[in-house]
């Protein structure tokens, strides 16, 4: 049976209703697929008798089928002739199309790998111009004298028939269309050569130095951060033995106080002399009765050296809570390793919060207004001045306060609002007393802020209010990426939909900061 006369309904499994997979013929010379052939029989095996489901042969006992070859060779041969979407039909396949292989541009048609022979065999075609299959042969036609467009006109740019160019383009600078397009192909080969040299010398070249300034400066780093880890040890075993060395100090001292009152105590007990017993007793230190009576168990012992452990184990306490706000730092410092291209923005919440950023806020910069809570992550508005301390980072004027963690690379984080509230960003050496613009935050170029009232959105900086067109959220998040000099600001959702962005240039480490309306107004710093 030749390729174009393969039938598919010829090589259907009348079982599965699809081209045979693994095909088997059973003796009565049906073909099927093994699986559905198997699992047919697997149904009957309470009967002990088998049946051909085309002609109802039966069988006994079961029979053990094997692999048709031939047959599955010519069904990966139909799979290959088989006409796909995205093929070109052979133009000379009558009824069932199979794929071209080929086209010729001489006689204007593709062809399947049968009807194709002729172009090899037949000396008539040897000159013909074969390509990969086309299915937009029909341009290289003339629309206006049904001829092959064999000539380029340069003049017009364009290709056109030997009749044309005997008309209407005739005394115009023309030329074969091969030869223009081996010409063209020239140059698109210099042009490419071209485009690879400037790669080499303005991409390849400065990402190779970027790749040796990075393994420059990561083993420059663990070398620092091993030097400054076993400094910390040192520092640690070096107090670790200070304090062994006083306990010890102090234990002997102790120990050899006791003993002393101890000789002493002997001493008078056996003196005879009461004169001299009268006169060395009021010398004797007084005694705790807690320390002797062992009769009375509601008398707490004394206690020795157990304030010592509990002075360790506070010292221990606070440097794990500063190690662990230390860590977290580290780690996103090197996070923010994206050295030559800024990575893109992320479109979706989880995106964001690969780069949440953990904020509380510093009490000595806070306006005597506000009260800080929630670990210094909540700010509110309230009646009265606090007792703060008075110092000079603290904002006078303005009910604002700024973070204690300074900001670049890329940092995300989410404020949940209430009432009236400027959520921003500002350079530490931002004013803290002093007129609105020179300490109020969006009112000078130290700061950029997004005001947020029940009704409205503003952004600002530089004293320059832009209205924002957008429902107003509760809850805000903050994108920041510090290098590139965006600033982002979302009503925060699963899709996160932006209220405004920021394209500027940082020039120093930023802070984010509250400034808060009025009494009972809150902003807080969600954890994330």
């Amino acid at each position: 049976m030749e390729q174009n006369q393969l039938d598919r309904e010829t090589f259907t499994c009348l079982i599965c209703l699809d081209l045979l997979n693994n095909p088997v013929t059973t003796s009565c010379g049906h073909s099927y697929c093994k699986n559905c052939i198997e699992t047919h029989w697997d149904g009957e095996n309470w009967k002990r008798i088998y049946s051909c489901p085309q002609c109802r042969e039966r069988f006994i006992p079961r029979p053990v089928l094997k692999k048709n070859t031939m047959l599955a060779a010519l069904l990966e041969q139909l799979k290959k002739a088989e006409l796909q979407a995205e093929d070109v039909a052979c133009d000379s396949c009558t009824g069932r199309k199979l794929k071209a292989i080929q086209s010729c541009l001489d006689c204007l048609a593709s062809f399947c790998e049968k009807h194709l022979q002729p172009h090899y065999d037949s000396a008539a075609f040897k000159k013909h111009k074969l390509v990969e299959p086309s299915k937009n042969l029909q341009e290289n036609i003339c629309s206006k004298n049904d001829e092959v467009t064999k000539m380029f006109c340069r003049t017009d740019q364009k290709c056109v028939c030997l009749i044309c160019l005997m008309d209407e383009y005739k005394g115009h600078n023309t030329v074969s269309a091969a030869t223009e397009g081996t010409e063209r192909q020239r140059e698109l080969e210099e042009r490419r050569e071209n485009i690879q040299q400037r790669i080499q010398e303005e991409d390849v070249k400065p990402l190779q130095q970027e790749v040796e300034a990075i393994n420059r400066s990561a083993d420059k780093t663990v070398e620092d951060s091993e030097k400054i880890f076993t400094q910390l040890i040192r520092l640690l075993q070096k107090i670790s033995s200070d304090v062994k060395q006083q306990i010890r100090s102090q234990q002997e001292t102790e120990v050899s106080r006791v003993k002393d009152l101890q000789e002493k105590l002997e001493q008078l007990s056996h003196t005879e002399d009461h004169i001299q017993f009268l006169f060395n007793y009021p010398s004797l230190p007084a005694l705790s009765k807690s320390t002797y009576s062992s009769s009375n168990n509601n008398i707490r012992p004394l206690r020795h050296f157990e304030d010592v452990t509990a002075a360790v184990s506070e010292l221990r306490d606070k440097l794990h809570d500063v190690l662990r706000g230390s860590w977290t730092n580290i780690l996103h410092r090197l996070n923010d390793v994206d050295v030559l291209l800024p990575g893109p923005e992320p479109k979706s919440r989880a995106g964001f919060l690969k780069y949440s950023f953990e904020i509380t806020l510093d009490p000595d910069t806070a306006h005597t207004r506000l009260l800080l809570s929630e670990g210094n992550r909540k700010v509110t508005g309230i009646s009265q001045d606090q007792s703060y301390s008075r110092v000079r980072d603290r904002f006078t004027n303005w009910w604002q306060v700024l973070s204690r963690e300074s900001l670049t690379g890329r940092c995300y984080w989410e404020v949940e609002r209430c009432g009236t509230v400027d959520i921003a960003v500002a350079y530490k050496n931002i004013s803290r007393a002093g007129s609105k613009n020179e300490c109020g935050f969006g009112n000078n170029e130290k700061s950029w802020a997004l005001e947020c009232s029940p009704y409205s959105f503003h952004f600002g900086h530089n004293d320059i209010w832009t209205p924002i067109l957008a429902p107003v959220p509760s809850r805000v998040g903050v994108y920041l990426d510090h290098r590139a000099g965006i600033l982002s600001f979302y009503s925060v959702s699963e899709t996160m939909t932006l209220l405004c962005r920021v394209k500027t240039t940082f020039t120093e480490p930023l802070l984010a900061g509250v400034w808060v309306g009025s009494t009972k107004d809150s902003a807080e710093f969600c954890n994330l």
